[in-house]
C-alpha cells in the first residue's frame, strides 16, 4: 500500500472490492515468475535423490565428494544471493535473471560432460552462482500492487514446494533412463526455458520500496544480532542441512535393502503426497487456533521422530518409509511457516534485509549439510548421518525456548516526496501515536516512511486524515 499526500484516493481505491483481486497483468506476472523460479529449483533439487547412486561411476567418487557435490551449489548461493539482488537494482531485474540462468545452464552443461566428481562439483558451484531469488522476488514486487504482493509471493512459494515434489519423482526416472548426465542435460534445458520466460515477462512500470524487497547493507549487522530473527535463520539453515544430509545416506540405504534405484520414485511420490495431506491441516489449525509455536514444536518433534527412526530402523524398508513420511510432513510445515514468521518478526522497512539473510542461511545450510553429511558418512558410515541429524533436531527443539510470535501485521509504505524534512518528522510522530501502529521508520534518503501495523486494529481513515492535512 503506497500513499502520497496528493493521492488520498489511493486509500479509497484500496478499500474497494476490486483491490482484493489480482489483475490480469498481476496473474500473468505471478505465473511467469513462479515458473522461472520453480524451473530453476527443479534443476537444483533433482540431484538429491540420484547422485549418491549414479555418481559412483565418476572418477574420485567418495561419500565426502557426494556431500560436496550435492551441497556445493548452496555455498555460492549463500555468498551471492544478496549481492545479486543489489546488482538487479543497478542494472535491472531481467538482466540479472538472464545472467543467473545463463550461469545455471553453463554449470549444468559442465556437470553433464564431466567424467569426475570434481568437475561435477565445479558445475554445481556454477549452478549456484546463478543466484536469482532476490531479483525474481524484487521483480514480483515491482509488477504488483503492494496489497497484492503477499498473494504473488505465496504463489511463488508454493511453486517451490511443487518443484521439489516433481524433482523427487523426475530425478530417479530420468537417471534410470539417461544416467546422471541426462539429469544435468534436463536441468540445462529447464534453464534455457526459464530464460525464454524471462524475455516474455513484462518489465516493471515502477520500482517497489527497496527496503521491503532487497537487503540494505547497513542493516545486516543489526538484524544478525536480533535473537528472534537469529532463531529463524538458524532454523532454516538446520532444515536444509537435514534435507541435504538425508539424501547423502537415504538413497544408498535403500539400495542396501535391494530397493532398485529405478523404483525409488515409487516411494517418494506417495510419501510426498501423504506429507502434504498431513501438513495442510497443521497449517490451518495453527493459524485458526493461534497456536503457531505449539505446531512449530510439533513439526520439530516429527523431524526428531523421523531421524531417530531412520537411525534405528535403517535395515527395514517399512520403517524407512514411515520415517520419510514423518520427515516430509515436518519439513513441509516448517518450510511454509518459517518465511511467514520471519515476515512478522522483521522490523518496519527491513523485510528485504531480513529475507536476504534468511535466503543466505537457507542455502548455507544446504552446503553445510552436504559437507558434514559426506564427512560423517565417510568416517562412520551411513547410520551415523541419521544419528547426527537426530542430535541436531534435539538442539533445535531446545532453542525454541523463549521463542515468540508477534501479532499479525501489515506493512505500509508512505511516499513523503511532497513534504519537507520537518513535515515528514512531524508526520512520523503522529503516525507513531495512531492505534494499531506497531513500528514506524522514516528513511529520509528515500523520502518514504515504512509502517508496520496490527492487522484488524489499524484505522486507515485516520491515516487518510493525516495525509490530507
Amino acid at each position: 500500500m503506497v500513499y502520497s499526500g496528493a493521492a488520498v484516493t489511493t486509500i479509497q481505491r484500496l478499500m474497494q472490492p476490486t483491490s482484493h483481486q489480482l489483475t490480469s497483468a498481476e496473474k500473468k506476472a505471478a505465473a511467469a515468475l513462479a515458473l522461472i523460479f520453480s524451473s530453476r529449483m527443479l534443476g537444483l533439487f533433482m540431484l538429491l535423490p540420484v547422485f549418491a547412486i549414479y555418481g559412483t561411476e565418476l572418477a574420485g567418487f567418495s561419500p565426502l565428494w557426494i556431500g560436496l557435490a550435492i551441497g556445493a551449489y548452496g555455498f555460492t548461493q549463500a555468498l551471492l544471493q544478496i549481492p545479486m539482488g543489489w546488482l538487479s537494482d543497478k542494472i535491472g531485474r531481467h538482466q540479472v535473471m538472464l545472467l543467473g540462468l545463463g550461469l545455471f545452464a553453463l554449470g549444468s552443461v559442465v556437470a553433464a560432460l564431466a567424467d569426475s566428481v570434481y568437475m561435477v562439483t565445479f558445475g554445481r558451484v556454477l549452478q549456484g552462482a546463478g543466484a536469482i531469488a532476490g531479483a525474481v522476488l524484487a521483480l514480483a514486487a515491482d509488477l504488483t500492487r503492494e496489497e497484492q504482493r503477499p498473494k504473488v509471493m505465496a504463489i511463488i512459494g508454493m511453486s517451490i514446494g511443487l518443484s521439489f515434489a516433481a524433482a523427487m519423482v523426475l530425478g530417479p526416472m530420468i537417471a534410470a533412463r539417461a544416467g546422471l548426465s541426462g539429469v544435468f542435460w534436463f536441468t540445462a534445458a529447464m534453464a534455457l526455458l526459464a530464460m525464454g520466460l524471462v524475455l516474455r515477462t513484462p518489465k516493471a512500470i515502477h520500482q517497489a520500496p527497496q527496503r521491503e524487497t532487497l537487503a540494505v547493507p547497513a542493516l545486516l549487522g543489526k538484524l544478525l544480532r536480533s535473537p528472534q530473527l537469529l532463531r529463524l535463520n538458524l532454523g532454516i539453515m538446520l532444515l536444509h542441512f537435514l534435507l541435504t544430509a538425508l539424501f547423502i545416506a537415504l538413497p544408498q540405504q535403500l539400495l542396501a535393502l535391494d530397493f532398485g534405484s529405478d523404483a525409488h520414485w515409487h516411494l517418494y511420490l506417495p510419501v510426498l503426497f501423504g506429507s502434504f495431506v498431513l501438513m495442510v491441516p497443521m497449517i490451518i489449525i495453527s493459524v485458526r487456533k493461534q497456536q503457531e509455536i505449539a505446531f512449530f514444536r510439533l513439526a520439530l518433534v516429527l523431524l526428531f521422530s523421523a531421524t531417530l527412526l531412520f537411525w534405528l530402523g535403517a535395515a527395514q524398508l517399512p520403517l524407512l518409509a514411515a520415517a520419510l513420511l514423518l520427515f516430509f510432513t515436518g519439513f513441509n510445515y516448517l518450510e511454509a511457516s518459517l518465511p511467514a514468521l520471519l515476515s512478522r518478526q522483521a522490523p518496519a522497512g527491513q523485510k528485504g534485509t531480513a529475507m536476504g539473510l534468511y535466503s543466505s542461511a537457507q542455502f548455507f545450510g544446504a552446503f553445510l549439510g552436504g559437507l558434514a553429511g559426506g564427512l560423517v558418512a565417510s568416517k562412520f558410515g551411513l547410520p551415523a548421518v541419521f544419528l547426527l541429524s537426530t542430535l541436531l533436531t534435539i538442539g533445535w527443539l531446545a532453542s525454541t525456548v523463549g521463542m515468540s510470535v508477534p501479532a499479525k501485521a501489515e506493512r505500509l509504505s508512505i511516499d513523503l516526496s511532497n513534504k519537507t524534512s520537518r513535515e515528514a518528522e512531524a508526520l512520523l510522530l503522529q503516525l507513531t501515536g495512531l492505534p494499531g501502529v506497531l513500528e514506524a521508520t522514516l528513511v529520509p534518503e528515500e523520502q518514504r516512511c515504512y509502517l508496520k501495523v496490527q492487522a484488524g486494529s489499524f484505522d486507515y481513515q485516520q491515516l487518510q486524515s493525516l495525509q490530507a492535512s
